[in-house]
């Protein structure tokens, strides 16, 4: 039975073996998570505003495999482990009281599993959350989904030999530490080397600086725990994050998509064109290493 939470489209014979992620682009907010909001503001903020839009028309440009949350990261973060938990802002019966650590550290910042505060704005939330209610968005959004993302990949991987993820986010425009720096429209992940071959990394820097967009590497993003879970190169399986400036697609209040939409969204399936092509080749020498062995 399908998910309402995030839409998956993949095919039997893949064009590509690429698939397109983006985590944080659901706005499918129910009445319940409305009322409870101090500030509706704070929804504009958390999302990675219409970066859904941006994965669309990449994939149907490239045929790449494309899977996009619906549900959104206000409900829960599919961008964070599962017991990166602010415990504080969680009660009930089965409410646990449990120690920060590493393992959540995000949540300590007010951006966890499930965010609780925003700089600028504070507390998002009215009420407390329940620990039953924590458990089922676990239950039935961010385990399917990562289960869903981690045998697309796999199924890639499988046919082409090598597969590759693009985790598709959008950022706020960066701020300049000097009136004459340009900062970075796009900035590719990899966890510091850990989730991709440093050549896919390196052609994706070039093809954007080529394109004279002003790209950096993994400052300041590098990923967060889908690639971590999912980013496997000795495994054929590769990861990288795209964050895109809003500021390149969006209109002036960074809330609808503007007039230069379709130019970001055709720079990108080039990337993916040309990443692709590399993801085979790669694919081609895995399985040659495996036959000779």
């Amino acid at each position: 039975m399908p998910n309402s939470s995030f839409s998956l489209s993949v095919t039997d014979s893949p064009a590509v073996p690429v698939l397109i992620a983006a985590p944080h682009g659901g706005r499918d907010y129910s009445d319940e998570i409305l009322a409870n909001l101090r500030d509706p503001n704070c929804l504009t903020r958390l999302e990675d505003r219409h970066v859904d839009g941006l994965a669309h028309d990449i994939a149907k440009e490239t045929g790449a495999s494309l899977l996009v949350a619906n549900t959104p990261r206000a409900v829960i973060d599919l961008n964070r482990a599962p017991d990166d938990v602010d415990w504080t802002m969680v009660q009930g019966k089965k409410a646990v009281r449990m120690r920060h650590s590493l393992a959540n550290r995000r949540a300590r910042s007010g951006l966890g599993l499930v965010p609780r505060r925003l700089p600028g704005l504070g507390e998002i939330w009215k009420r407390k959350l329940e620990r039953a209610d924590l458990d089922e968005r676990i239950e039935t959004v961010h385990r399917p989904y990562h289960q869903a993302l981690g045998s697309t990949l796999e199924a890639l991987r499988d046919h082409w030999g090598a597969a590759l993820l693009i985790d598709l986010h959008s950022m706020p425009p960066l701020r300049r530490r000097h009136p004459e720096e340009r900062t970075a429209e796009f900035v590719i992940g990899d966890r510091f080397g850990a989730s991709c071959d440093s050549r896919l990394i390196a052609s994706a820097l070039n093809h954007l600086g080529g394109e004279g967009r002003a790209v950096a590497h993994n400052r300041p993003y590098s990923g967060g725990y889908v690639l971590d879970r999912h980013g496997a190169p000795l495994r054929g399986i590769h990861a990288m994050q795209i964050e895109v400036c809003r500021s390149t697609y969006l209109d002036a209040r960074l809330e609808t998509p503007s007039a230069r939409h379709p130019a970001i969204a055709k720079l990108l399936s080039g990337l993916v064109c040309r990443l692709a092509g590399e993801v085979v080749e790669i694919g081609r020498g895995e399985q040659l290493a495996q036959a000779a062995e």
